[in-house]
């Protein structure tokens, strides 16, 4: 608990630093719950490192409608409750404006009831599209959903002439969402799901799950899953021998699983963000100067290559500071009405256009489909 407190400390006091002007005004306070330790911390330590670095830039050039943005961040180590505590904690204690977090699903999932009690603008970081959908009033997010990562990942198979699939997928909200999708998308895409597994939270080997489905005679398989079961599966697919094309879900798009899976995974298929590939976009793709100037800016400042996670909470930052200025005040309800009313803003997840049906604003032209190749990211279209 010291060292989530700790953080918070860190953040509120060095990144109010910026020009004269914007630190005599009152602060934008912008408060975020992320899983900087735990399971899950190769997403939030990026999405961490993403928020101080920007807010730090952005103070640096005068702050927001004049105003500096401070901001508050608390670790809740992959832990849903911890997530209900340090929100409370954020809207009750620390009052501030707006949130940004949520790392994962569990953990946005928890505290959704009590922003929109509060009426308070939270942009979500994690993946499942049970988030947005049904549309929730104060809630937005910005990664793609997994239902989104399904269908791109349908798509591919469908064009390598698969039809006969297997799944395999953890026990995380995440997970169960994205199973459940995969599930029933497949009849649409011509699929025979001959095989379905899961695992449970803190396997360490998944060989049994995967040796039936390699007896199953399937094509291809999916997993559903981030974190270390991504390194699990396939390595022990690997280890089986198995010959089905393995693709896994947007939650294994960052370096560590590569490094991580080493060379069990060349040859995975996967759909990501055009930031994990940024320097193999075609030059008029109007996101690779975004994706570019973002990725410079984190690798020069972290020493360490950018990854997805982070652009999530890029992504993020960037549409509330829009949405501000774009209402030209604070006030929570504008600054909702103007995030829904976002129109073709170009992001590092994709290019984001809002509305009162669609609190996410992307579409499956943003997904990238990408092929491990060499122990690094290979662009396929």
């Amino acid at each position: 608990m010291q060292r989530r407190a700790l953080l918070a400390g860190i953040a509120v006091a060095g990144l109010l630093l910026g020009a004269p002007e914007a630190r005599s005004a009152e602060p934008i306070r912008i408060g975020s719950f992320l899983a900087v330790t735990g399971p899950a911390a190769f997403l939030g330590d990026p999405e961490r490192k993403t928020l101080e670095l920007y807010v730090k830039k952005i103070n640096e050039k005068g702050g927001v409608l004049g105003r500096p943005l401070e901001l508050v961040v608390y670790d809740t180590g992959t832990n849903a409750k911890n997530a209900v505590t340090y929100v409370k904690r954020l809207i009750e204690q620390d009052r501030v404006d707006f949130i940004i977090g949520g790392t994962t699903t569990g953990e946005t999932m928890a505290v959704v009831k009590l922003v929109e009690r509060a009426g308070i603008p939270f942009i979500s970081l994690g993946g499942a599209s049970v988030i947005v959908e049904p549309v929730k009033k104060w809630v937005f997010k910005t990664p793609h959903t997994d239902r989104m990562a399904v269908q791109k990942v349908y798509e591919d198979m469908k064009r390598e002439g698969y039809t006969e699939i297997g799944l395999i997928a953890g026990s995380g909200g995440f997970d169960k969402s994205c199973l459940k999708n995969a599930e029933q998308l497949a009849p649409e895409y011509g699929f025979t799901v001959k095989a379905k597994e899961q695992y449970g939270r803190g396997d360490t080997d998944m060989t049994p799950q995967l040796t039936k489905i390699r007896d199953a005679g399937v094509q291809a398989v999916l997993f559903c899953g981030f974190g270390a079961p991504s390194v699990i599966v396939t390595k022990n697919y690997a280890q089986l021998g198995i010959e089905a094309q393995l693709y896994h879900n947007h939650g294994s798009c960052s370096k560590r699983f590569v490094e991580g899976a080493g060379a069990a995974a060349e040859g995975v298929r996967l759909p990501c963000a055009a930031l994990v590939v940024a320097d193999q976009l075609p030059a008029d793709d109007p996101q690779r100067e975004v994706a570019l100037a973002y990725k410079k800016d984190y690798e020069g400042t972290y020493g360490e290559e950018v990854s997805t996670f982070g652009g999530h909470a890029y992504d993020a930052l960037m549409l509330l500071v829009n949405a501000i200025e774009r209402a030209g005040t604070t006030d929570r309800a504008a600054v909702r009405d103007a995030l829904e009313q976002t129109k073709e803003f170009v992001g590092v997840d994709g290019i984001f256009t809002m509305s009162p049906e669609d609190h996410m604003g992307l579409d499956l032209r943003s997904f990238k489909m990408l092929e491990v190749r060499d122990g690094n990211w290979k662009l396929l279209y």
